[in-house]
């Protein structure tokens, strides 16, 4: 199972983030969990310092930008 999160405050960016996340596991017929991480100490442990960031089996692959969701799926192929 891949664990997916979404790191941000919870603005319209990081839930249009999530909601790519999600197409693209489904579309992969990938088992995930995704969560959200709100907490700005957790956030910057990540070395995130402009959200939205995603984390895909603690890995950082993005951050500051909504990536497109191909590039979303390639990540996820990548870790799984």
């Amino acid at each position: 199972m891949l664990a997916i999160k979404i790191l941000g405050p919870g603005c319209a960016n990081c839930r249009k983030l999530e909601e790519i996340a999600r197409q693209a596991a489904a579309a992969l017929k990938v088992e995930s969990e995704i969560t959200k991480v709100t907490d700005m100490q957790q956030i910057i442990d990540y070395g995130v310092l402009r959200t939205p960031g995603l984390v895909i089996n603690e890995k950082l692959v993005s951050s500051g930008r909504i990536p497109t969701p191909g590039n979303v799926v390639e990540w996820i192929k990548e870790a799984g």
